[in-house]
C-alpha cells in the first residue's frame, strides 16, 4: 500500500534522515586504510545510541547487524566483519536504515579508503551523478519509469557500467520497505505515476563490468558482481513534493540547498553531526 505522507510526518522523516547523515558524516572522520569493517558497525552502534536512533536493520529477516559494509566487488548486503581489514584504494559501501521516535530514513554512501585508481574514482562520481539525475526525475507527474531510465542511459549507454537490476530502490515509512519497487532501469513513460506526498528511496547500484549479480553466498544476503568487477551505489531518502523533489538524507545541507523541505533539516544535522564527530574521534 502507497501513502501519502503529511507535512508532519515529512518533518519527523526529516529528523530521521539527519540522523542517519549523521552517522555518514562520522564515518568519513576515521575511515582509513588498516581498520577493520567491523570498526564502522561499532561506530554506528555507539553513534545510535547516543543520537536516539534505532537501527532497523537488526532483526529484520534476521539481519543481525546495524550496517552493511560490502567492499569493493561486493554489491550489497555485505556483513561487517572484524577480519575484512580495509586497504588503500578498496571502495566501501556503507548502507543502513533508522528511525527516530518510529519514523524511517535509508540511505548508502560509498566511501574511497585513501587514494582510489582513477577508473574507481570515475565510477564513484558517474554512480553519485545517476542518483541526482534519477532524484530529478522524481516529480508530481512523472512515473517510475523515468527515473530509472534515465538512470540506466547513463550508466550504461554513455559510460559503459552494468546497472544492478536484482536489487532496487522502493517506498518507505511506515515500514522500511513500502511499495512502490524504484528500479533503476526501465523506459520513459512506463510505470507508477508519481504523487505529492510519497516517500521512495532511489540507490543505484552500477558496476564496473556486467550489471548482473552472483547471490550464491552462503551467507544468503552478500551479493556481488557475477564478473568480479567493483560496484559503487549512493542512495537517497526523498520526498516528492510539487516544489520538486526533497532530499531528507543530505549530508551536505549547502549543496543541496534546492533539495531540501524545509530549515529544519540543517539544524537537525548540525545537531547529529556533532554527535557523530565527537564519537569518531574514539575511534580514529
Amino acid at each position: 500500500m502507497i501513502t501519502l505522507k503529511s507535512p508532519r510526518e515529512i518533518e519527523a522523516m526529516e529528523k530521521a534522515g539527519a540522523a542517519l547523515a549523521g552517522m555518514h558524516l562520522g564515518i568519513r572522520e576515521f575511515i582509513k586504510p588498516g581498520i577493520s569493517s567491523w570498526k564502522i558497525e561499532e561506530f554506528a552502534r555507539k553513534y545510535f545510541k547516543a543520537a536516539g536512533a534505532k537501527a532497523e536493520q537488526i532483526g529484520f529477516e534476521g539481519y543481525k547487524y546495524a550496517t552493511c559494509v560490502s567492499v569493493n566487488d561486493e554489491i550489497c548486503h555485505g556483513f561487517p566483519r572484524k577480519n575484512l581489514i580495509l586497504k588503500k584504494g578498496d571502495l566501501v559501501k556503507v548502507d543502513t536504515v533508522v528511525s527516530v521516535d518510529g519514523f524511517f530514513s535509508d540511505s548508502c554512501w560509498s566511501y574511497a579508503v585513501g587514494e582510489v585508481k582513477p577508473e574507481i574514482q570515475k565510477l564513484m562520481d558517474v554512480t553519485k551523478k545517476a542518483l541526482f539525475l534519477g532524484i530529478d526525475q522524481c516529480v508530481p507527474g512523472n512515473r517510475i519509469g523515468d527515473i530509472g531510465a534515465v538512470i540506466q542511459h547513463y550508466t550504461e549507454d554513455e559510460n559503459g557500467y552494468g546497472d544492478v537490476r536484482e536489487f532496487v530502490g522502493h517506498g518507505i515509512q511506515p515500514t522500511m520497505h513500502e511499495d512502490p519497487m524504484v528500479p533503476h532501469y526501465g523506459e520513459h513513460g512506463q510505470g507508477l505515476r508519481l504523487k505529492n506526498g510519497m516517500t521512495i528511496t532511489v540507490e543505484p547500484m552500477i558496476n564496473t563490468g556486467t550489471w548482473e549479480a552472483d547471490t550464491s553466498d552462503p551467507s544468503g544476503w552478500l551479493a556481488k558482481t557475477a564478473d568480479g568487477g567493483w560496484s559503487c551505489q549512493y542512495e537517497h531518502t526523498l520526498v516528492i513534493t510539487n516544489d520538486g523533489p526533497k532530499i531528507l538524507t543530505s549530508q551536505d545541507p549547502e549543496a543541496d540547498a534546492k533539495y531540501l523541505y524545509d530549515d529544519n533539516y540543517a539544524q537537525y544535522l548540525e545537531h547529529y553531526g556533532k554527535i557523530a564527530r565527537e564519537i569518531a574521534e574514539q575511534f580514529k
